[in-house]
């Protein structure tokens, strides 16, 4: 999926993932309802849409907001639904939801205003989705989720480098031997081990994205080699946002205490 960038190239986490942290940490009551939409997104210029089901799946006793962040041929994470959110959804590539009742919300992000003077606006649009069952959630792992993501980048970076596409590749080595600790823009009292895997996964979504980019290539490949490359970079980046809103959803449970027993440090 998109992962927005500030202007420094910093890539920062998905809005649902965001939106969905913050509205859980306000039914929480950790802050006012009403502050979720500003601080969920503080880097758009204009916010808009159905988000008054905030409000009303709180009134209707849902205590946490969970996210999925879709792809077309992957809805790992996504609540059943109706064709015309699974579509919105996968065009998104993201999305919020609630598991008790049942709902989703789904943005849309655009740019409008004049050429040089423009400014970005998030849509939120609402869908009936169906509820998700409890052993579903309970069966999430921080664990298993961290090691799957460290294993399969551990992979994918020997793969690159056996297909010699030197110098980029160097990047995601990187990323490998190194891997960040922090995130940025969340409620706090998060699990760190949550954190730390939304932190990786962010920055494994921006380096496939510069993967995949049109000036990627620093040398001339074979057709074969950047199809290799491309399917390599293109599986790397969805197995990082399954893990992202994997651990988002650990997350916002753990801030809800629908966590009894589990130790998600």
């Amino acid at each position: 999926m998109n992962h927005d960038t500030y202007d420094d190239g910093m890539s920062v986490l998905p809005v649902s993932v965001r939106l969905a942290l913050w509205a859980t940490a306000a039914y929480a009551g950790r802050l006012p309802l009403a502050e979720v939409v500003g601080r969920a997104h503080p880097d758009l210029d204009h916010v808009a849409g159905d988000l008054d089901r905030l409000s009303i799946w709180h009134d209707l006793g849902e205590q946490a907001v969970l996210v999925a962040l879709a792809r077309p041929g992957n809805l790992s994470g996504m609540p059943r639904g109706s064709a015309e959110l699974i579509a919105a959804a996968t065009d998104a590539g993201e999305c919020v939801y609630v598991p008790g009742v049942g709902g989703a919300l789904v943005p849309t992000i655009e740019s409008f205003g004049p050429i040089g003077d423009q400014g970005t606006q998030v849509t939120w649009t609402s869908y009936d989705a169906a509820p998700v069952p409890t052993h579903v959630l309970e069966a999430l792992s921080l664990g298993e989720i961290e090691l799957s993501l460290r294993q399969f980048l551990l992979e994918a970076t020997a793969r690159l480098d056996a297909l010699d596409t030197k110098p980029w590749d160097a990047r995601l080595r990187t990323l490998a031997d190194h891997l960040p600790g922090d995130a940025w823009g969340l409620p706090a009292g998060l699990p760190r081990r949550a954190h730390r895997i939304m932190a990786t996964a962010s920055l494994i979504g921006a380096a496939t994205q510069l993967g995949l980019g049109p000036h990627a290539e620093s040398q001339v490949l074979t057709s074969a080699l950047t199809e290799r490359r491309r399917v390599l970079l293109t599986d790397l980046e969805a197995v990082a946002d399954a893990a992202m809103a994997a651990a988002a959803t650990v997350a916002a449970l753990s801030l809800a205490g629908l966590r009894p027993g589990q130790r998600d440090l």
